[in-house]
């Protein structure tokens, strides 16, 4: 009862990352509510194979739903497993992964249960709220923060009455951790016929393709990111060169992909991919709030960039005041001659 949740996602029988980043979030909310984790899994054929992936990540209690019907992902019979099991564990967090699955389950979770969520955060914590219309103080709500208005401010969301309090979060946002190997929590396999009704199963997949990403983005240890500062597509051509060079990746912003200058694929930040790499290297990157969300925890950054008051040189460990025109080839020249 009124213990934190997290759904986790199944490809086949392995748990997506998003899952286990979010599991790690969601033991460090229960941990400051004094409260347990409980962990959902729906599939066929993941009874014995899914609980080494999600129980060493402090995961007190989880729900396993297994039948064939379950997998791959339909939307009515994931969701009657949701509802009708939240109907009975009333939990005051559920946490979802921000994709393809979890912006499909999870409004139409918050809508049955009428509970509210919030999409894409950057991060989440627990902390109090005073409602001073209505004259009430409430203690340890879920501050469910994440950029708004274009990314001009950063807001910050509560749910006072409304439970569960749900959120959504994007892959590499949050960082996983395994908390204990042997970590021992309890396993629940239920019927799940009492949870899901015939009716769901009307639709039926009959082929499924997924395309791997083309890129490494997110476990690339250097990533080179550039920005509409780099000009045009040909521009981008000497991020290619350089990243080759030094064996990294190659990312853009938003006003990057939105001008042509490269695919939507590369795109990093709030409304793209997140990365955490050891080197990040900005060109022409000005810094908007949304990009920010996507790189801030990288391990050095640096930031070459023409406008010493670029938002982005205030984040940044090392910043190189220059055109991307003079500085990139440069680096790669030195490189070059120093790496032989």
């Amino acid at each position: 009862m009124n213990n934190v949740f997290v759904y986790c996602e199944l490809e086949g029988t392995v748990v997506a990352e998003v899952s286990q980043e979010l599991l790690t979030k969601g033991r460090k909310l229960a941990n400051t509510l004094g409260v347990q984790l409980e962990a959902v899994a729906a599939g066929s054929g993941i009874t014995g194979n899914i609980e080494k992936q999600i129980l060493p990540y402090g995961v007190d209690k989880l729900h396993i739903f297994d039948a064939p019907g379950l997998a791959p992902y339909t939307s009515l019979p994931h969701t009657s497993v949701m509802v009708n099991l939240f109907k009975e564990e009333q939990p005051q967090i559920c946490l979802m992964g921000a994709d393809v699955v979890g912006r499909d389950l999870g409004p139409r979770v918050s809508s049955a249960l009428h509970s509210g969520l919030t999409a894409d955060c950057t991060a989440l914590e627990i902390g109090p709220h005073e409602d001073k219309k209505a004259g009430k103080t409430y203690e340890s709500l879920l501050y469910q923060i994440r950029p708004a208005f274009g990314g001009n401010i950063v807001a910050t969301i509560v749910n006072p009455e409304n439970r569960p309090q749900m959120a959504t979060v994007r892959s590499g946002v949050m960082k996983a951790e395994v908390l204990d190997p042997d970590y021992k929590g309890e396993v629940i396999v239920h019927d799940v016929a009492k949870y899901v009704p015939e009716t769901d199963y009307v639709v039926k997949v009959l082929d499924r393709h997924v395309e791997k990403a083309k890129n490494n983005l997110k476990g690339a240890p250097i990533v080179i990111a550039g920005g509409y500062g780099m000009g045009s597509k040909e521009g981008f051509d000497m991020l290619f060169e350089l990243a080759k060079e030094i064996h990294g990746e190659v990312g853009g912003s938003r006003a990057a992909v939105d001008a042509g200058f490269c695919d939507h694929d590369l795109q990093i930040g709030q409304t793209g991919v997140t990365v955490r790499p050891k080197v990040y290297i900005a060109c022409g990157i000005s810094g908007a709030i949304q990009h920010i969300a996507g790189m801030k925890e990288s391990g050095i950054i640096i930031s070459i960039n023409s406008d010493p008051n670029a938002p982005i040189n205030t984040i940044a460990d090392y910043v190189i005041n220059g055109t991307v025109e003079e500085v990139v080839p440069k680096l790669i020249k030195y490189y070059k001659q120093n790496s032989k």
